[in-house]
């Protein structure tokens, strides 16, 4: 979709875009400003951040022949096959992420209720027809947190505040983060306060809509005695309310058992 008359056009998720020797692809998406050079030997990527004060909610991207200042890092890859096509494929985060809800909830016993939780994709470059990944950026800067009972035992996560929404319609919907919904199933006798919970990141795959947002499937958690016997469920479908969908990437990890396992041990920290 053209925006203006300079060729700047909409970003596309898992489309190959195809360049010729000497051009160089430039994207603002997120927090980052991108660019991918083809010359005849290899590929070049130059990326920086941006600071801002609010958080875009466009993708924007231009084929020409304009390079960054020298200030910019550059990272070279060799060209094989001579392949002249790169693919931007999301990824979730590698680590589980902390959701921490701004303000706490508290489920009623026997109550349930679905979240709504936005977090981080990670931009993998990938180039040839085979998608060969040449370097993976974050579309803002992660911050980690250490969760377990003391220093020696947990596991590392990457943070995220979450206003952990009820309504889907008061999500905000951007290309650079996946939407999750969470139900949480408080199967006790006595209330649910919901402070923060551990999301397997690393086992969720994405998927788009007609609309460009990217969604994972649902995650359910249930909880019968104290928040440290949770059972946590990646459902198989994705929720009706993300509409046609169409699969962009894998999930990271294959849902392994022992990994499970110790997200359920670390599931509310």
């Amino acid at each position: 979709m053209e925006n203006n008359n300079e060729g700047r056009r909409d970003g596309v998720w898992a489309q190959p875009y195809s360049l010729a020797s000497g051009q160089t692809q430039h994207h603002q998406l997120g927090h980052i400003r991108l660019w991918v050079t083809l010359l005849d030997q290899e590929w070049q990527i130059r990326s920086e951040a941006l600071e801002l004060d609010t958080d875009p909610a466009s993708w924007t991207e231009t084929i020409g022949h304009t390079l960054p200042s020298a200030s910019v890092p550059l990272q070279r890859f060799i060209r094989e096959n001579q392949s002249s096509t790169v693919t931007f494929l999301p990824a979730l985060a590698n680590l589980p992420t902390v959701i921490r809800p701004f303000q706490p909830l508290t489920i009623p016993p026997g109550g349930r209720c679905t979240i709504y939780v936005g977090t981080l994709v990670w931009m993998k470059v990938c180039a040839g027809d085979r998608q060969a990944v040449l370097t993976e950026i974050p579309l803002a800067a992660p911050s980690l947190t250490w969760v377990g009972r003391n220093t020696m035992e947990g596991e590392l996560c990457y943070a995220s505040p979450s206003f952990a929404r009820l309504v889907l319609e008061a999500v905000p919907k951007r290309p650079w983060r996946a939407v999750t919904p969470v139900t949480l199933i408080n199967r006790r006798e006595q209330p649910l306060l919901l402070e923060r919970f551990s999301l397997p990141t690393p086992l969720l795959s994405l998927h788009q809509n007609e609309l460009g947002q990217l969604w994972t499937p649902g995650v359910t958690v249930e909880v019968e005695t104290d928040m440290n016997s949770a059972s946590l469920h990646v459902e198989q479908s994705l929720f009706a309310a993300a509409g046609a969908c169409r699969h962009v990437a894998d999930a990271r990890e294959k849902m392994a058992r022992g990994r499970l396992v110790r997200a359920f041990d670390r599931m509310f920290g």
